[in-house]
């Protein structure tokens, strides 16, 4: 079964590193093989990196999106990580599992899982600049291969 993904007037989406973007009207897309997907309310931007958490947010986004580039990233990655550790050590199981998923090449899932850090580093909204993904949150990471 395809992915099916419908984008709001004006709403953009990151396949495979291509930013796909809605008119002014709403529309249906259906994925039918694997795919790097990230919808925009997913997506941080550089200049919203305001703490340690959105920094590994961010380095793991860049490995998911540009898989080109992973072998540096993935140097970022560990880098980034070690800094987070010394940070947060409240968060140590949180990012044991982040680094379990990081290495299964599972990033959707750890981006799912390193947005709930924001919460707990600010302690009020979970987006803290990003907005969390609500609707589908809970569903089966975009990559999964839902071939007909």
């Amino acid at each position: 079964m395809p992915l099916k993904f419908v984008l709001r007037p004006n709403e953009k989406v990151i396949i495979n590193g291509a930013v796909i973007g809605a008119g002014d009207r709403p529309g249906s897309f259906f994925l039918y093989n694997t795919a790097n997907f990230l919808r925009g309310r997913e997506v941080l931007k550089e200049e919203q990196i305001d703490c340690i958490e959105k920094k590994l947010y961010f380095v793991i986004q860049l490995v998911y999106i540009f898989p080109e580039d992973s072998t540096l990233n993935l140097q970022r990655f560990a880098s980034i990580l070690d800094e987070t550790r010394e940070a947060r050590p409240d968060a140590s199981k949180t990012l044991d599992e982040i680094t379990r998923l990081v290495e299964s090449r599972n990033y959707y899932r750890a981006l799912k899982l390193c947005r709930k850090l924001f919460k707990t580093a600010d302690g009020g909204s979970l987006d803290g600049g990003l907005a969390d993904s609500a609707a589908g949150d809970d569903e089966d990471p975009p990559t999964t291969d839902r071939t007909p």
